[in-house]
């Protein structure tokens, strides 16, 4: 069993479970299953540092998502199937975003993350066919965001990542377009997590 997890920029709530007591004893908690994600890191978003190291979360457009909102990403592989889950808050409220796993850490710039990371790759460059860019092959993460800036996004597929081929999580400015000749496509790159899968 393989297990990877990495973080965006954000909170991460975790719902523990005590069991109810219904003769006055406490039960234990039930075990978690292998299919549980486990968070291991929180950050908060910059700007892109002038030169050198980049910060690992970095916002592009700071009125979209603005500098200290948080990101959090946590992902397990097992038995064939991948779970990934990002945590936000501090976004604008009420907003719709969309969100994807990409082959390559943050940059200074949108660009330098580089393509959706796909399961089965798509010869062509950027990829906007429905048969390469939907939610069976890549991890869509979109969400909207409540009265108070905060979401969750979950995906879950039938493989697990290539090792050192996926690197970040982008947020982009709107949800993924499934329309054939922008599919995949969700808009600017607003924000971006390093996180190894």
């Amino acid at each position: 069993m393989r297990t990877t997890v990495s973080v965006l920029v954000g909170t991460v709530l975790l719902a523990g479970g005590l069991a109810a007591c219904s003769s006055g004893e406490q039960q234990a908690a039930p075990a978690p299953t292998s299919a549980a994600v486990v968070p291991i890191a929180e950050t908060a978003v910059a700007e892109p540092a002038a030169s050198g190291d980049q910060p690992k979360g970095i916002t592009y457009d700071a009125k979209r998502i603005p500098v200290g909102a948080k990101l959090a990403v946590a992902s397990k592989s097992d038995g064939g199937q991948t779970k990934v889950d990002l945590t936000v808050s501090g976004l604008l409220p009420n907003t719709k975003y969309g969100s994807h796993v990409h082959t390559k850490p943050c940059g200074a710039k949108p660009a330098d993350a580089g393509p959706h990371y796909q399961n089965t790759k798509d010869p062509v460059s950027p990829s906007v066919d429905p048969k390469f860019a939907n939610t069976e092959n890549e991890i869509w993460l979109d969400f909207t965001t409540d009265d108070k800036g905060a979401a969750t996004g979950t995906a879950t597929v039938k493989w697990e990542f290539r090792k050192g081929d996926a690197n970040a999580i982008i947020v982009h400015a709107a949800h993924t377009s499934t329309e054939h000749g922008k599919a995949g496509t969700a808009g600017d790159r607003l924000a971006c997590l390093t996180a190894a899968f």
